[in-house]
């Protein structure tokens, strides 16, 4: 592991200075990186992009059939279906299966629930 120099008793009211000049030069530094960095702007799929994207490469039909279902995230622009990948990646993730304990797990929340209203 590698040490910085010694500072000695005498010499730390110095130190100490010298590195309050050089944090305040940091942060100077990441503010003017920050209000330089331009936010990335989302990618928009068109309907043959998505179909491309998702895993399976559905069918047109398929994803026709999600839309007019409300299934999958959305906009129609005049008329023309547009898919935001920010908003189909969040979708992705939340299409998981239950396992069967989790489900037996409702399943038993369930009952409990229901006895203690019935009583």
């Amino acid at each position: 592991m590698k040490h910085g120099p010694v500072v000695t008793f005498e010499q730390l009211p110095k130190a100490v200075t010298q590195l309050f000049i050089e944090l305040e030069d940091l942060k100077q530094l990441v503010l003017q990186k920050n209000n330089t960095l331009q936010p990335v702007a989302d990618h928009w799929f068109t309907i043959d992009e998505l179909c491309a994207y998702l895993p399976g490469n559905p069918a047109k039909t398929t994803i026709y059939s999600k839309v007019h279902n409300r299934e999958i995230p959305h906009k129609k622009i005049g008329k023309r279906l547009a898919f935001r990948k920010s908003e189909i990646d969040q979708w992705l993730s939340s299409q998981t299966r239950k396992t069967i304990l989790e489900i037996e797990a409702e399943a038993e929340a369930f009952i409990q629930t229901s006895k203690n209203n019935k009583a």
